[in-house]
């Protein structure tokens, strides 16, 4: 066959990598639990401040706290999805194949926490918590449906949350902590190569086979390029990690002996994650016009080459910015056996208006930014729980919880986060070895409502928006399907008070 004139500048411009947003992770990243003693209530626990872990929820309940203690837990996440492709399709319209993403969660992630307080006198506090405020781990696979939208996702975070508190008489007490936030992230997209090409040659004026037919729309180049063995998927992989800082402050307001309130807020934390991002084509097969890097130039070259000269390796960034979260939350102490408790939490997602990947120049090749539109809304959890005491040795928690979804609509659910919203239902007990030590478990269960995606890009292989005329990255693929998730959390914590 013969490509006419194909130029390099609208060569296999391929997707980019998935959107990072920590303010995605402020809700469907969010690891779950900071607390295996909270996680028992269903995080309605806020104002019982019965152990260090109160560092995370108020820091002025650490006013409550004699002597020196020490909780360290560990939580355990099982999730259980599935994804059903409802057609999926490239930019041309065209089934993009692939199965529906196989066991894309992992069987299992844990993570750790610690918590630390000491009483200074009868009137400050200190303390230090570290704990994993956000995780993500997604894989796909390579011959997903939606591939072009996303492969694969890792998240960690580490945040370490010096505190201190002062209390001012019986009833009032105030705390205050400082954040300092590390996060690492990687993330995988296939690059649409079959139709990059496909357009390219359209826009060049069409392909001309041997015989003389010509074929002039990229419908047709993509279905002939594929008979004849040319074309495949390229990956692009991308990484970054920074350190970010913040705060938050607690007041709590003492009733009496049997009742108390709390009020909490955690500030926003702005990191800028940088690293790189890294292309391979090995995978995209047949051969163009040499024309195409070099121009009147004879003979042809490997797609390949071709579409790597496009994308090179390149230094990228994301801004960060972690959404400012408030909470309002109440314990009663019924009689000695029963206590209630609630809490309403905000979290200010509508922030997050966009997703914004950019890659460096190098070599002069410009590489357009990934833009992933979000319009996120603030979102709420409400949650209820109450205590049983059973005996001296033993505690029986139980709680439910509504969490909100910051996601708006089918068209803004991205495949990095099928979040949705969901209901939690959670047991947890204590047990009090002696004086000094004691145990807590819990395990919950959060049932997320069925999810519908029918996210579009709206880029383009060739790297060029359709609409604007601006330089991009992205596929321009259509990912449709449904989400079905369940996650089983599974926490142990030990307590120490000397």
């Amino acid at each position: 066959m013969k490509m006419k004139h194909l130029s390099l500048a609208v060569m296999l411009m391929g997707g980019a990598v998935a959107a990072l947003s920590t303010q995605a992770l402020a809700s469907g990243y969010q690891f779950g639990s900071q607390s295996v003693s909270g996680q028992g209530n269903a995080h309605a626990n806020g104002a019982e401040a019965d152990d260090p872990t109160t560092i995370f929820n108020n820091p002025a309940g650490m006013s409550r706290l004699d002597g020196t203690q020490i909780s360290g837990g560990l939580t355990v996440v099982v999730p259980h999805s599935s994804f059903s492709d409802n057609r999926s399709t490239n930019i041309l319209g065209q089934s993009t194949g692939g199965g529906n993403g196989g066991t894309y969660a992992p069987r299992a992630v844990a993570a750790p926490s610690l918590y630390m307080t000491t009483k200074v006198n009868d009137k400050v506090n200190v303390g230090l918590g570290v704990f994993v405020p956000y995780a993500a781990k997604l894989d796909y696979g390579f011959d997903w449906a939606g591939r072009y939208s996303l492969k694969s996702i890792d998240v960690k975070t580490i945040n370490f949350n010096p505190s201190i508190s002062f209390k001012f008489d019986e009833r009032n007490s105030v705390g205050f902590g400082i954040s300092a936030q590390y996060m690492d992230a990687s993330l995988d997209q296939a690059a649409d190569a079959t139709s990059g090409l496909a357009i390219a040659a359209a826009s060049n004026g069409g392909i001309t086979l041997p015989n003389g037919m010509k074929l002039t729309t990229p419908g047709q180049i993509s279905a002939f390029m594929k008979s004849q063995g040319i074309g495949g998927d390229g990956l692009g992989h991308v990484e970054g990690n920074d350190w970010g800082f913040g705060w938050n402050i607690g007041y709590m307001f003492q009733l009496d002996d049997n009742t108390r309130f709390g009020l909490a807020y955690r500030s926003s934390i702005k990191q800028k994650l940088t690293g790189s991002s890294t292309w391979t084509f090995d995978n995209v097969a047949g051969s163009v016009p040499a024309s195409a890097l070099i121009p009147g130039a004879p003979g042809m070259i490997p797609a390949s080459v071709a579409a790597k000269s496009r994308h090179p390796n390149a230094p990228d960034s994301i801004d960060v910015t972690t959404p400012e979260s408030a909470s309002a939350n109440f314990f009663h102490q019924i009689d000695p056996r029963w206590a209630v408790m609630g809490d309403v939490t905000w979290v200010r997602n509508s922030r997050l208006n966009e997703i914004r990947i950019k890659q460096d120049t190098v070599g002069g090749v410009s590489q357009g930014d990934l833009v992933i539109p979000t319009n996120w809304k603030d979102s709420y959890r409400v949650s209820v729980g109450a205590n049983y005491r059973y005996s001296d040795s033993w505690l029986f928690r139980t709680g439910v919880a509504w969490e909100q979804s910051p996601i708006r609509s089918d068209e803004t659910r991205h495949p990095a986060l099928p979040d949705s919203d969901r209901i939690w239902l959670s047991l947890g007990a204590n047990y009090k070895i002696n004086k000094n030590n004691s145990i807590d478990v819990a395990y919950s269960f959060i049932d997320f409502k069925d999810a519908n995606t029918n996210y579009h890009d709206t880029c383009s292989p060739v790297g060029v928006s359709p609409s604007t005329g601006q330089a991009c990255t992205g596929n321009g693929e259509t990912t449709r399907g449904t989400y079905k998730t369940y996650l089983q959390l599974v926490g142990i914590q030990y307590n120490y008070r000397f």
